[in-house]
């Protein structure tokens, strides 16, 4: 069966197949996270103290933008995944009424979002982390970005469909088209209209609106395998229902790493012995973020292209094929991490020179760089397990392992190590939480590894992993 631009996922060579999905939507990722990055780096470099202060308001801006987003992860990643199993299973106009009702389902989240966070916006920044210095940036910058929580939403959401029916480069021209306009619209707005923070908000917002019409117009368009139909719209709670549970898992991922910045935001906040040092250390932790995702965003894109293949093939029960999907995506992602761990753990201050020049920020970023991200280089086995069974339909598991790296045992070890180690401590608990993990997470696979490689989950075993 072909689906998408010629990708037979049924029947193509694992190896070929996974390139030929992975190389656009490796692409994608690592475009989508220049979104933020390129606003980090020309407000960084704003001069003196304005660019410190400016860059540490980007920082407690962005663990509420991760949560807002991670609606549409929610969404996109839970539909399209039941959505390509039941391709594999042949049922494709079901798998077309999945998509349909989850579009409606994402404009209702966006409704909801702006309302609320429009309301206690101030309140909101304080609680992440922002200070008196921050403030008034951090609500200049957070303000106009949740005009565009719509096509956010929908961009992010719906994106996912056209990756899962085999469109990877298509999918990889939505996340392009907007950071193109982005990268763009950021020095004209920022410096050139003086606009600062205001400017990198107003590009953000236009270029994700142009990626949700450049989405819509293709699942409304004659290309697409799935369509979207408006008598597929009608919200159906049995449908989204499912949705929502498999979408749990990478929704937690998502928000989790908002939560994490919360508490890591607030924590360096209150062991800091004044605000100048503490927006030094929220603006080091900003900083190191962005280069995180610079990690993991490559992964996140291997995840998307090696989902549809598993998914399809442990649909049709044909298991030696998700079995040989699984141990390429698994070694892939150990390279993945081991190559940009080596950079950082080599170069930390190349890395760090891209968003500020202030010697003070310099020091202290570098340092914490490399006691924060030392373990990153075993985040592969954890990425390839954890979207395995996400793939399968194995929600209940794909959830426990979501919130066991960042809830459960990241955030106590940020409170417990800070106490004696101050920030130091803080950052040291992300390594130890990784290690930790990733151990646990090998285990699990390793057990449950009959439910994924050798038999389907039966009918009713299948419903209750997605209730």
């Amino acid at each position: 069966m072909k689906i998408g631009q010629g990708a037979d996922l049924g029947g193509e060579s694992i190896g070929r197949l996974m390139f030929r999905l992975a190389v656009p939507a490796i692409a994608a990722q690592v475009i989508n996270a220049l979104y933020n990055i390129v606003d980090r780096i020309y407000i960084g470099n704003l001069p003196g103290a304005l660019g410190t202060q400016s860059i540490a308001a980007l920082g407690v801006s962005f663990p509420l933008i991760i949560i807002i987003s991670a609606f549409g992860t929610m969404v996109g990643i839970g539909g399209s995944a039941l959505a390509a199993i039941r391709m594999g299973e042949g049922r494709r106009d079901t798998a077309e009424k999945l998509m349909g009702n989850c579009l409606p389902l994402l404009v209702l989240f966006s409704a909801v979002i702006t309302a609320l966070c429009l309301f206690f916006k101030r309140d909101l920044l304080m609680v992440v982390g922002a200070t008196e210095n921050t403030i008034d940036y951090a609500e200049q910058y957070f303000g106009i970005y949740l005009v565009g929580t719509l096509p956010v939403l929908l961009s992010l959401g719906l994106n996912a469909f056209i990756n899962t029916q085999g469109f990877a480069a298509t999918s990889m021209m939505t996340v392009l088209i907007g950071a193109i306009c982005n990268i763009v619209l950021d020095p004209l707005l920022i410096y050139g209209f003086g606009m600062g923070v205001r400017g990198a908000a107003i590009a953000t917002v236009i270029s994700q609106t142009i990626s949700a019409v450049w989405v819509l117009l293709f699942l409304l368009g004659k290309k697409t395998k799935l369509r979207l139909r408006l008598r597929n719209m009608r919200m159906s709670w049995a449908l989204l229902g499912p949705v929502l549970g498999l979408g749990l898992s990478p929704f937690i991922m998502n928000s989790t790493e908002s939560l994490v910045g919360i508490v890591i935001n607030t924590t360096l906040k209150s062991v800091s012995p004044d605000l100048a040092t503490a927006d030094r250390y929220v603006g080091a932790y900003s900083i190191i973020g962005s280069v995180m995702q610079l990690v993991m965003m490559p992964l996140s894109g291997l995840g998307q292209s090696v989902q549809p293949i598993i998914s399809y093939n442990y649909g049709a029960g044909a298991f030696d094929r998700v079995k040989k999907a699984y141990f390429l995506f698994l070694r892939i992602s150990i390279l993945f991490t081991a190559v940009p761990w080596a950079a950082v753990m080599l170069f930390p201050g190349v890395f760090v020179r891209l968003f500020n020049s202030d010697p003070a920020l310099l020091q202290v970023t570098e340092t914490m760089m490399r006691i924060y991200l030392c373990m990153i280089v075993a985040m592969g086995i954890q990425i390839a397990c954890q979207q395995t069974f996400v793939a399968t339909g194995h929600s209940k598991i794909s959830l426990f392992l979501a919130l066991l790296r960042k809830i459960i045992l990241l955030i106590p070890l940020i409170l417990i190590f800070s106490r004696p180690w101050g920030a130091t401590g803080v950052f040291a608990a992300e390594p130890v939480a990784d290690t930790l993990a990733v151990t646990i997470t090998a285990i699990m696979f390793y057990r449950h590894r009959g439910t994924v490689f050798a038999r389907p989950l039966s009918a009713a075993s299948a419903q209750s992993e997605t209730n």
